[in-house]
């Protein structure tokens, strides 16, 4: 299918990032058709990569406030990669006075579920601003209570050192990876993608199906882009990838037990997560996503991840604590 076109190309300053957002979101999908006038959020059934850069897009309240909503879907909770991903996009928004800073690090963690049927507003510090750093710390509030908060760092571009871990060898290509839809009904099953992954193209290497108990091994390897070409904004592919890396990250501390993450035994949220980019890459080339788990313990699971460019270079590490505990049942 088409990739469709390449939308306008970003605008250079950071203070003019979320006309960016706008500028990207009348694009074209794989489909060709122009979506650039349904409201973030409005339909769950809309999967293009439009609908994506809408959910990211945040609303300007105040000085160093922002508001986000979710998409109108079925889940109980906030999808943590969007809370994650739209609390960068408002760290960047107060970054306004370098134009060559890019985020080389994050660090966030999950306080309560939140509440698909109300905005999310984000309350932005702007902590330090230096020649070669910037930190901002960033806290999303709902129904008067904190659910998450955000320590991001920017860096002025700057030459050093350079060596990275090998890209895992002897993976079948993209192409030839069936999305997770295509591999569940392959196996005979009924089950709806959620909306967060349906609004990227992911493709695992490894799957344990529902109904399957073999143990695997504590490693999985996911080909993952955007259903569409993106603007050349790097933060923005930065936000993009942001969404993508709590998806199914968490599930593989429960791949060396023989259960799958869509286990209906089993109860799963994340608790912390880092990432930390390391080199420049576009989301809507094929990226692969090696996931790890060295441990779980405690009612807890620990995964490390690593997003390697079709190069071969390391771009991102990533790594997540998260609740992993058999489900209460409840007394009759």
């Amino acid at each position: 299918m088409n990739r469709g076109v390449r939308v306008r190309r970003s605008l250079p300053l950071l203070r003019q990032r979320r006309q960016t957002w706008n500028d990207a979101v009348v694009s074209t999908d794989r489909t060709g058709s122009e979506t650039n006038d349904t409201p973030a959020g409005d339909d769950a059934s809309d999967t293009t990569l439009a609908a994506l850069l809408r959910l990211l897009d945040l609303e300007p309240i105040e000085q160093n406030l922002f508001r986000g909503i979710s998409p109108k879907e079925t889940r109980q909770r906030v999808f943590g990669g969007q809370v994650a991903a739209q609390a960068l996009v408002a760290a960047t928004r107060t970054v306004q006075d370098c134009a060559d800073c890019s985020v080389h690090s994050l660090h966030a963690n999950f306080l309560r579920p939140g509440d698909p049927r109300v905005p999310i507003v984000y309350q932005v510090e702007r902590l330090r601003d230096g020649r070669s750093f910037s930190t901002r710390r960033v806290v999303a509030v709902q129904h008067g209570r904190s659910i998450f908060q955000l320590s991001a760092s920017f860096q002025a571009r700057e030459v050093g050192l350079d060596h990275h871990d090998q890209m895992p060898a002897g993976l079948p290509s993209p192409e030839s990876v069936p999305d997770l839809a295509t591999r569940l009904r392959e196996g005979g099953l009924r089950w709806e993608e959620p909306y967060p992954s349906q609004l990227l193209d992911i493709r695992p290497v490894e799957i344990l199906m529902p109904h399957e108990t073999t143990p695997m091994p504590p490693t999985r390897h996911i080909w993952l882009r955007t259903t569409g070409r993106m603007p050349d904004d790097p933060l923005l592919h930065t936000c993009v990838l942001t969404y993508a890396s709590d998806l199914y990250l968490l599930g593989t501390s429960l791949l060396p037990h023989g259960v799958s993450g869509g286990s209906e035994e089993m109860f799963l949220a994340s608790l912390d997560h880092a990432m930390w980019f390391h080199r420049p890459f576009r989301v809507d080339d094929w990226l692969l996503y090696a996931q790890h788990t060295p441990s779980a313990s405690g009612g807890r699971g620990f995964v490390t991840g690593s997003v390697f460019n079709p190069d071969g270079t390391l771009a991102v590490s990533v790594a997540q604590e998260g609740l992993v505990r058999p489900r209460r049942k409840i007394a009759d």
